[in-house]
């Protein structure tokens, strides 16, 4: 918690930043309204900040005289005894303020022994108490102590939602550079980012998590220029070791990001390693405009919008756009050949994966993401043993990918070993705050392996994620029908049919989320009738992937047993075999 808070007019942001490193430095914690979360009213962070502050540092200036802001955090902090007061420019406090001391700071530059700052110092110590600067000693890590470092989601600070992936992508950087120190630990991204838009306790992290160091953030792009702000913590004494502000052009992101490890690495005394300084220098691209396309494009690929064509189509598009900034990114030709490898297989378009994950691979032997889309078309010629292999080294080079652990459990699902999928989409669920997918998945898992428990726990989970997608996309008609079986899972039968009308009456069009309803109306709820009729205009679209995934779909066990069900899956199987499609033994899917 910070002992300080500092009020200062914007003009004055300079000096404000440089009283605020002198106090950090005597091992103060010190807030400022640079750490603002975008999520919150800026009033009301400021009033909260000001109650919990020990003592409230006002810069007094001519714009400061004249600012609201400034006068409102200055009477609430003499009510509350914490009033601390310094001028920068002669000026003499307002009334009622000039009735207390007033430090004199007129051209100050920063210096700690000037005769004003001391005094500061002085009513500071009496309000917060006396805290020993930092030594060389106890700002060194212990031996033998193992330094466990939180990186927190970065706020994004631009004032527009839409740039959120943005400064997730940023987040998942840094924390994968992170890892990449040997002498550190890091805390998983899933978890990191379970903590996005909360209140941060450090005590509890230190308690529960065993974090030793919190590093937190925010980010604000506007144009061509972006904002990063940075702070490591180190919990254990509740003291900030390491602060900085980033304000540049775009097209320093990679540079910026290589400094903030850097710096917590400088900050924590850690040994950075020749192989691992190399590592966290190697981006994948250079190019600013190829990694903010491929960002855009991947936090399409993981929204909760699985099985919608519409979402595909965009992944694929991003990329390309990625792949003609800059030809030699192969995470950006990755994506593009999982997305175009949805199209083919999952809704019977014409599009090849295979020549974007050949160039991926080209580039970067290593690449997960693309060896599976070769997994995927070995499933598909019915070569099973070839492909889970391809995907056992996929999942060797990156075991927490959520891309390879989806494909692992979609083929093994697809080759009937139901069981087998189970701690693949655990472990996808558990990567990505917004997978529904894999809860809908491992639902549907659950109930063919008669496990009550975890079907229960993991609707509840699947239903508190589809209501915070829908929440900010009401028309989600993929998500809505994956909290529907969730629903039905919990015994809500209710409320799921409501949700049923509800995602006919948002997405007509979207044909997997048909599929999806008609799985619960299935298995759980057992109107055939009702499912037959979501089902009628998906069976004339169908590809043949879907014919063969629906075959094999525990959820229409019992439909498969209804005469219009077998009419209409006889229709489809001789339309699409009349057309040419290959009987892809399985391909790959975002849908159940």
């Amino acid at each position: 918690m910070s002992d300080i808070f500092i009020s200062y007019a914007r003009p004055n942001e300079p000096l404000a930043k440089q009283a605020a490193e002198a106090l950090r430095t005597a091992g103060y914690g010190v807030w400022r309204d640079d750490e603002l979360p975008a999520h919150r009213a800026y009033g009301e962070v400021i009033e909260e900040r000001i109650k919990l502050a020990k003592a409230v540092l006002v810069l007094w200036s001519n714009d400061a005289v004249r600012s609201q802001w400034v006068r409102a955090e200055a009477d609430a902090a003499r009510e509350a005894g914490t009033l601390v007061q310094l001028s920068i420019d002669g000026v003499l406090p307002p009334m009622p303020f000039n009735q207390i001391q007033c430090a004199d700071l007129m051209g100050w530059s920063g210096d700690v022994d000037a005769p004003g700052w001391k005094k500061v110092e002085s009513s500071i110590a009496s309000l917060v108490g006396s805290v020993a600067a930092p030594t060389e000693q106890n700002s060194d890590i212990e031996p033998g102590r193992n330094v466990v470092v939180c990186a927190l989601p970065f706020v994004n600070m631009s004032g527009d939602p839409e740039q959120e992936y943005f400064s997730d992508g940023i987040s998942e950087d840094i924390i994968t550079d992170l890892s990449k120190v040997s002498a550190l630990s890091v805390v998983a991204r899933n978890t990191a980012f379970s903590f996005k838009g909360k209140p941060i306790d450090t005590a509890a992290l230190a308690r529960d998590l065993g974090v030793t160091h919190v590093l937190e953030g925010s980010v604000r792009k506007a144009g061509s220029r972006v904002r990063i702000s940075a702070q490591l913590t180190d919990c254990t004494i509740s003291l900030q070791l390491w602060a900085d502000r980033y304000d540049r052009d775009l097209t320093d992101i990679f540079a910026i990001q290589d400094e903030i490890s850097k710096a917590i690495v400088g900050a924590l005394k850690l040994k950075l390693l020749p192989k691992e300084k190399k590592a966290i220098e190697q981006r994948g691209t250079t190019n600013p405009d190829a990694y903010n396309f491929y960002l855009l494009a991947r936090k399409q690929w993981i929204s909760g919008k699985a099985g919608d064509r519409r979402r595909d189509e965009a992944v694929v598009r991003i990329c390309k756009q990625a792949t003609k900034v800059d030809p030699n990114y192969a995470k950006a030709w990755a994506l593009m050949a999982l997305g175009q490898s949805e199209l083919r297989f999952w809704h019977g378009l014409q599009e090849d994966g295979m020549p974007a994950a050949e160039q991926a691979l080209a580039l970067d032997p290593h690449q997960p993401e693309a060896i599976c889309v070769k997994a995927r078309y070995l499933q598909g010629e019915g070569r099973h043993e070839d492909a889970d292999r391809q995907l056992a080294v996929a999942l060797e080079i990156d075991p927490e990918s959520w891309e390879v652990n989806k494909e692992a459990a979609m083929i093994a699902f697809r080759q009937g070993r139901v069981a087998a999928a189970v701690p693949y989409w655990e472990k996808a669920l558990s990567l990505v705050e917004t997978d529904c997918h894999s809860g809908h998945m491992l639902s549907c898992c659950y109930m063919a392996l008669d496990d009550l428990a975890n079907l229960d726990r993991i609707a509840r989970i699947t239903i508190a994620r589809v209501e915070k997608e829908v929440a900010q996309d009401p028309t989600n008609g993929s998500a809505i029908a994956m909290g529907v079986g969730a629903l039905c899972a919990i015994g809500d039968a209710n409320r799921a049919r409501d949700w049923i009308d509800r995602a006919m009456l948002m997405d007509p069009e979207n044909n997997s989320m048909r599929y999806n309803l008609a799985c619960s109306l299935s298995i759980h709820l057992h109107d055939f009738e009702t499912a037959l009729e979501l089902l009628e205009p998906y069976f004339a679209q169908i590809s043949m992937t879907q014919l063969r995934h629906i075959d094999v779909d525990p959820d229409f066990k019992e439909l498969r047993e209804v005469p219009r069900y077998q009419d209409m899956h006889s229709a489809a199987e001789a339309r699409l075999k009349a057309a040419g499609q290959p009987l892809f033994a399985a391909g790959t899917s975002t849908s159940s």
